[in-house]
């Protein structure tokens, strides 16, 4: 929708004609009142307007529509244009800056920008209902252990402090950075999550802070990090105690000064970004040991707020159940009757050492039995049904352990051997990839890198 506001009749004339040609709903006006009587009236993605004009002026007319019609990209035309003029246009807001006369094939390719603008913001507010709607932003739970973290989350959030939380695998750290930043004043600007156990080794540096063209094999581009795609938002380090000490220090110089500097370049720049941290290791018995810096457990260790694992708050099991058993249906409830009092104190029951993750794994397996009907016990994975084992908290690739020990006439390779043992070691600890890694004897990212090889194998065929 476009609205054309010019004083000169002929003008008028055509562009009602070329507007409508070009497939534009154009409503056209002689002067700067009829305009802003059109803008109260209906919205438009567009407005091109003369900028002399008798009474109300084309400045006056901008000024009014930043008010009332914010979200309308305005166009100046004139006549009588200097590069003065045009330079105050983009000062107070204006899209372009055309002079008369102007072909129409300008006009033409200057909507095509402002309505492939248009539909890039409908396609991200799209993309962000829908990622609110899958990973959900509303912490459940109102037994006193979740109020005390609820509180906590309230207090520290207007703050620009660093956070620290602590919480075994599968107790929502990430889902409680995700509220912090929601309850921030950087609500509007990005989060950003990273898995510090998940980059490669090889390419942590070049994933957090970016790269320059050049800078080593395979940067065919110049390239941002991720700290830097948080500037003005809250950026989440997600298992930050496997980050290695060389890395630590580049960390920490983030966030004394707020400078960094891309793999590859000299001159360093500023950024403005809340660090939010999570671990489920104890970092002072690493500071200890020498595994991790003293000074940047103080730097991040601004704020703690610990996570109860699921066993110590079963009580909220039961709008947890209905919360993830919804978000699996895309629903806003739960059908009546689907999760009997008999499954609920069924899960009530299990000590759920994968927390709640493990709880979402198991409900989505009865979902999967039951058709969308009522959930029954037999419905329920054996390990919830027995209580005091424990279920693996992950759904394991194609090739995984139990798999490969089906076919034991096939002769297995020693990758084969290696990636058993190591599923083997999941299913013992639940899970749990820091106490599985720590039963293996190997780096927390070495297990990443083994899993994701594993996956990439298997998703290869």
């Amino acid at each position: 929708r476009v609205l054309f506001v010019d004083d000169e009749a002929p003008i008028r004339d055509v562009m009602k004609i070329e507007l409508a040609r070009m497939g534009h709903d154009a409503t056209i006006c002689e002067d700067g009142k009829s305009a802003l009587v059109a803008a109260e009236k209906q919205s438009f993605d567009a407005a091109i307007v003369d900028l002399r004009m008798p009474g109300l002026t084309g400045w006056d007319v901008i000024d009014q529509l930043k008010v009332s019609s914010p979200e309308t990209d305005v166009i100046i035309s004139t006549g009588h244009g200097n590069m003065e003029d045009a330079i105050q246009a983009l000062r107070r807001g204006a899209y372009d800056f055309l002079t008369k006369p102007t072909k129409l094939a300008v006009i033409a390719g200057l909507l095509g920008r402002v309505a492939e603008k248009r539909t890039l913001k409908n396609k991200t507010i799209a993309l962000e209902n829908r990622l609110k709607a899958v990973e959900g932003t509303n912490i459940v739970g109102s037994s006193a252990p979740m109020q005390r973290v609820q509180h906590l989350i309230e207090k520290i959030a207007p703050t620009d402090s660093n956070v620290l939380i602590l919480g075994e695998t599968g107790t929502g750290k990430e889902l409680v950075a995700r509220r912090v930043h929601q309850l921030s004043r950087r609500a509007h600007m990005p989060f950003v999550a990273v898995n510090c156990g998940a980059l490669p080794e090889n390419l942590v540096e070049s994933e957090l802070f970016g790269h320059r063209r050049g800078a080593f094999t395979g940067a065919d581009s110049t390239r941002k990090g991720l700290i830097e795609v948080a500037n003005g938002g809250t950026l989440f380090l997600d298992e930050l105690g496997e980050l290695d000490r060389m890395m630590q220090v580049k960390l920490l110089r983030v966030l004394e000064s707020g400078e960094m500097r891309r793999l590859g370049e000299n001159d360093s720049f500023h950024v403005d970004v809340r660090v939010v941290c999570a671990t489920n290791r104890n970092l002072l018995e690493m500071v200890e040991k020498g595994d991790f810096r003293e000074d940047l457990f103080f730097r991040v260790n601004t704020f703690e707020i610990p996570l109860p694992a699921l066993r110590e708050r079963k009580a909220d099991i039961p709008d947890l159940a209905r919360t993830l058993v919804a978000r699996h249906l895309k629903r806003s409830t739960v059908p009546e009757g689907m999760l009997s009092p008999e499954i609920l104190a069924t899960l009530e029951q299990h000590d759920w050492h994968g927390n709640v993750r493990e709880l979402a794994n198991t409900l989505e397996h009865a979902l999967i039995l039951c058709d969308g009907k009522v959930i029954r016990r037999e419905d329920l994975p054996a390990s919830i049904l027995q209580r005091g084992r424990r279920r693996p908290a992950q759904t394991l690739p194609l090739t995984s352990a139990s798999e490969s020990r089906s076919t034991p006439d096939k002769p297995k390779s020693l990758r084969e051997l290696e990636m058993e043992a190591i599923y083997e070691a999941l299913e013992r600890n639940a899970g749990d990839k820091p106490r599985t890694a720590h039963e293996l004897g190997i780096a927390l990212k070495t297990l990443y890198n083994k899993l994701n090889q594993s996956q990439a194998h298997a998703e290869a065929g």
